[in-house]
């Protein structure tokens, strides 16, 4: 373990090129794309698109391919109609305690997103329910049974307009 840690260290971060920049923007809005397609787009051999790909895989660039589905379908089939953006201030600002919230709200599939922000609220989260009782019920569970909690202020999505996993990274230099 520490000699991976002192190997870590002691590696380059890789600049990014232009060719990598595209190859990051073309798998972040189709990761299906086959080597060849990839290489074509971005207009490199596929051994090269093959071997840069595998390298922003190893250094992290890219951390991971998923199939994004399609809520409102899923919601419908699923009876999960009930998107909450909440906001969660703590009692006590420790480190501890907020590792042990963030710790409890990641640990529940109806967290889709948690997030640490500042100033105002201590946590930014995004919750997936059925319905109004599932929603009590994982307030239940993540709110009112710990004491740190000071206070929550939820908001109920009406419509989502626009949802996006993509960066705009051919803007960076």
């Amino acid at each position: 373990m520490k000699l991976n840690f002192i190997k870590i260290l002691l590696m380059k971060p890789i600049e990014l090129d232009a060719i990598d920049l595209q190859l990051l923007d073309s798998l972040q809005h189709d990761a299906s794309l086959s080597n060849v397609a990839l290489a074509e787009k971005v207009n490199v051999s596929p051994p090269t698109c093959l071997r840069r790909v595998k390298r922003l895989i190893d250094d992290g660039w890219i951390e991971r391919q998923v199939a994004v589905l399609n809520a409102d379908k899923l919601g419908a089939a699923l009876g999960q109609g009930l998107t909450a953006l909440v906001e969660v201030s703590l009692d006590k600002q420790g480190a501890e305690y907020l590792d042990a919230f963030e710790v409890r709200a990641v640990a529940l599939d109806a967290v889709q997103q948690c997030w640490r922000v500042s100033p105002g609220p201590d946590f930014m989260l995004v919750l997936q329910a059925r319905d109004m009782p599932h929603y009590l019920s994982i307030t239940q569970t993540l709110f009112t049974q710990d004491a740190n909690v000071r206070n929550v202020k939820a908001f109920f999505a009406t419509k989502r307009a626009k949802f996006t996993t993509t960066w705009p990274v051919q803007s960076v230099p």
